[in-house]
């Protein structure tokens, strides 16, 4: 299967760039969004989830009524929707979209976040509950009579769905750098979600994963997705004052706010999930990694989030895109910190130069280089068409 591209869902025009707090859903701005990551080429795009966000399955519902290819990534955080509930909701957007809908699943990284809905289960108890609604999910999309469950978590009788997926099944993603995460996800994912770490700790990773999916029993491994931030721009020069431009403005994010690094963690003092610990980790060691990997930027949002940059011209971040593509990853999330043009800039420049390398290495079966980079002129062409 070829690499492909994710992105992430914005439903205003708030970021981290312009610090705006506006919680409203903008549908047209929405509409908007959905019809630039189709046009320049994403694949799917993750519908978020957060305690404080908008529902995602109904944003992913009107997502698929904007676009035709674009599969939405649809956030599940197990607390909060039951497992027979969920699948058919799920079977629903999936029959709205063609088959479009993915599921991904969030065991909680955070115990002040979980409480907020009433979850008050510790880590290896969320993992223990994900796993048993995986199993769920899948049953019931395959089962055609009523069947019952007892399990530690959820127990019903006698249930059956008469809504169906429209390919039969929905791709199921986890997440995690946890020991609990690579065990549930390594066992039962068709997608693994990572951060953008260093290429030898990503290759670690990808290795656990592959290690828990043959502990499993599987004769497969779940496919590889790892995100990004990258800040893009048609020179290296160009994209570092970019860079730099950026990371001043996240660092100024410490009062109160949407976009406060302050109150991300709830005044914990720093995150409880190891994925952000592990990135606050690589940034301790140096700024800059392997071709590209830009770690201030995790440094200074508190690791709250996928928070990893590739910094460079187009070509160098197509190169280090193609860098991770090489150790493994079968999925690339890349979604920036002023989203729209951003993704209006990726979808021009970046997927292009990652397909055509693809593309030339299959037609030829050696590694080429990625073209030229384009003239200055069509970058303010896109940065204006998005203003």
């Amino acid at each position: 299967m070829p690499v492909e591209f994710i992105s992430a869902i914005n439903v205003n025009a708030s970021n981290e760039v312009n610090g705006r707090g506006d919680p409203a859903l903008d549908v047209d701005y929405l509409r908007r969004y959905a019809r630039v990551l189709e046009d320049g080429g994403f694949d799917y795009t993750l519908v978020p989830y957060n305690s404080t966000f908008h529902d995602p399955f109904a944003v992913a519902a009107a997502l698929t009524q904007f676009t035709e290819r674009l599969k939405p990534i649809i956030a599940l955080r197990p607390n909060t929707i039951y497992p027979t509930v969920a699948a058919k909701s799920l079977a629903t957007i999936d029959q709205l979209s063609g088959g479009r809908a993915v599921v991904h699943f969030i065991a909680g990284g955070s115990d002040a976040e979980q409480a907020r809905e009433g979850d008050r289960l510790g880590k290896t108890e969320r993992y223990e509950r994900e796993e048993e609604y995986i199993r769920i999910l899948r049953k019931v999309w395959s089962s055609t009579v009523p069947f019952d469950h007892a399990g530690r978590y959820y127990s019903f009788e006698d249930f059956v769905s008469v809504v169906r997926p429209a390919h039969g099944s929905i791709p199921v993603s986890v997440g995690g750098s946890s020991d609990e995460a690579y065990r549930v996800g390594g066992a039962l994912g068709d997608i693994f979600g990572l951060w953008g770490e260093p290429l030898a700790d990503t290759r670690q990773q990808i290795d656990r994963v592959t290690a828990e999916a043959r502990r499993a029993g599987r004769t497969d491994t779940p496919r590889i997705w790892v995100t990004f931030r990258p800040i893009v721009a048609a020179t290296d020069a160009l994209a570092w004052d970019k860079a730099h431009r950026i990371l001043e403005i996240l660092q100024g994010r410490g009062g109160a706010g949407l976009w406060s690094t302050k109150q991300r963690w709830s005044g914990t003092g720093g995150p409880a999930n190891v994925g952000s610990q592990r990135l606050l980790e690589i940034a301790s060691r140096k700024d800059l990694h392997d071709r590209a990997l830009w770690t201030p930027t995790a440094t200074a949002t508190g690791a709250a989030g996928a928070s990893t940059a590739l910094v460079g011209s187009y070509e160098t971040v197509a190169a280090a895109i193609l860098d991770y593509v090489d150790l493994g990853a079968d999925l690339i999330s890349i979604r920036g910190y002023d989203n729209l043009n951003d993704a209006i800039d990726y979808g021009r420049y970046i997927i292009p130069l990652v397909r055509q390398e693809l593309a030339h290495r299959a037609e030829t079966g050696r590694r080429g280089q990625v073209v030229a980079q384009p003239p200055l002129a069509d970058v303010v062409t896109a940065r204006g068409a998005a203003t």
